[in-house]
Parts: structure tokens; C-alpha cells; sequence
């Protein structure tokens, strides 16, 4: 290999599109925008959504709904999941090292679904008044 044979791979580079240039070219007189109306004039376009005026489809149609933006950010945790860890003192990061919760989670709570039989202790993660009651009944705790 020298440096006057470097090539390109094949297809990676294409001649620019030169529009207007002549019949010969295959794109002069109206360098392919068509005759007349709004899409053939410089500077003449219209917003996305735009229907020529009629009261576009996305203003028809009724509001409906709503998705929290820090749902991502909240995560539960079963019952039956926390009896499954060998760790008996379960923060976050403890939460996050096995996979029960995603990474960006910030708040994780526990929630009263299956059981436990087993003592452990959780710091820093919320339970619900159900899954505390859960816990302490199995002789553990809630900080």
C-alpha cells in the first residue's frame, strides 16, 4: 500500500446534486420542484402539519392523557424480590447491583405484593404502609 493508492471504499463518495444547471444535467429549468405553487418558490414552505389552511388533524383531535417525566426516574419492588437477595441491609445500590431496578432509578419503593419471612432492614427505600407492616411482622425494619 502507498499513499497514492488510497481510495475510498466503493459507493462512500457520490457527486453533489447540481440542480439548474442545463437541460443536459437532468435537473435545469425548474431543477426538480415541479411548476408553480408554494413548494416551487424560494423561501415558500409551510410548517409540518400544515393542511393549506383547514384546522390541521393534531388540533381535530382531542388532548388526551399524560406520561409523567419522572416515571423513569421511580421504580417498585415486590415483596417475593426482597425475600429472593441474600443481603439483609437493602438500600438503592443494593437494588441496582442485582437488577431488580434500572440505573437511572432515584426512588425505589416496595410495595406489598407475595411475602417475606426473613429479617432485613431498608435504608433510603420507601415501602408502602402494606409492605412495611410485611416487613416489621417478619422482625425487620424500615429506616
Amino acid at each position: 500500500m502507498q499513499l497514492n493508492t488510497i481510495q475510498p471504499a466503493a459507493g462512500a463518495k457520490h457527486a453533489k446534486r447540481r440542480v439548474g444547471r442545463g437541460i443536459g444535467s437532468g435537473l435545469g429549468k425548474t431543477a426538480g420542484r415541479g411548476h408553480k405553487g408554494q413548494k416551487s418558490r424560494a423561501g415558500g414552505y409551510h410548517k409540518v402539519g400544515f393542511e393549506g389552511g383547514q384546522m390541521p388533524l393534531q388540533r381535530r383531535l382531542p388532548k388526551r392523557g399524560f406520561k409523567s417525566a419522572s416515571l423513569k426516574f421511580n421504580a417498585e419492588v415486590n415483596l417475593d424480590d426482597l425475600q429472593a437477595l441474600v443481603a439483609d441491609e437493602i438500600d438503592l445500590m443494593t437494588l441496582k447491583a442485582v437488577g431488580l431496578v434500572p440505573e437511572l432509578t432515584k426512588n425505589a419503593k416496595v410495595i406489598l405484593s407475595g411475602s417475606i419471612s426473613r429479617k432485613i432492614t431498608l435504608k433510603g427505600v420507601g415501602a408502602t404502609a402494606g409492605a412495611k407492616a410485611a416487613i416489621e411482622a417478619a422482625g425487620g425494619s424500615v429506616a
